[in-house]
């Protein structure tokens, strides 16, 4: 008998690992592992942070799976790791694919203006970092972003509007909703779409990807 394939997913940023409650994996043929955020040294760059989080990968030949600003983050942990695949679902692979308000913000530097009470708000955080504007789908996620520590969070936020990675990943693997307004599409190369995926379909698209996702780690998805 073949030995498990572990499965390992980051969520996006101030998430935890409740987001992934409605993915499933048949249990005979795959193993899943949360990697939860960790709380940023001061200082720390993204390559230091991310090679801490690497260091949570303990199988070898592994998927590593990372959502939104986890997708950033494994690409990154991805430089330490021989993984089986790597998989980003509403991410970006470079900076390029960044939307224009997050390259502007960067180059004035708002996002460090940024106060504390906003950051202790899932609601404001989801509303105005995630794109998401319906009641429904604001209940819906915020209830999901259990990492409220301001340290964290402005590390977090100052490392995505700021990534500065001009070359992708290679052999990376982008999963990305054509109605996605956090990073619209239309900056988008190279991906699989999800038709109607919103920022959140790790929520709302969680049926397209638990059987899409073992097709696509196993090179079966047409």
């Amino acid at each position: 008998m073949d030995a498990k394939t572990h499965i390992y997913f980051v969520p996006g940023l101030a998430a935890g690992k409740e987001i992934f409650e409605n993915i499933s994996f048949p249990a005979d043929k795959y193993e899943i592992h949360i990697i939860e955020w960790i709380i940023p040294i001061k200082k720390e760059t993204i390559a230091q942070y991310a090679k801490r989080m690497a260091a949570k990968v303990l199988e070898p030949n592994a998927v590593l799976i990372g959502v939104s600003f986890g997708g950033v983050m494994v690409q990154e942990m991805s430089l330490y790791l021989d993984l089986k695949k790597l998989i980003i679902i509403s991410s970006v692979k470079s900076k390029y694919e960044l939307p224009k308000r997050l390259r502007i913000l960067k180059r004035i530097q708002a996002y460090k203006l940024i106060p504390a009470s906003f950051l202790d708000n899932a609601k404001d955080l989801t509303k105005y970092a995630l794109g998401v504007k319906s009641k429904k789908k604001l209940d819906l996620y915020q209830r999901y972003l259990s990492v409220k520590n301001t340290q964290y969070l402005k590390w977090a936020i100052h490392q995505m509007v700021g990534w500065d990675r001009k070359i992708e990943i290679e052999d990376v693997i982008h999963i990305h909703g054509d109605k996605d307004p956090v990073f619209p599409i239309k900056r988008i190369e190279k991906c699989i779409v999800v038709p109607n995926g919103s920022h959140i379909m790790l929520l709302t698209k969680y049926k397209w990807l638990n059987i899409n996702l073992p097709k696509i780690i196993e090179d079966s998805f047409i």
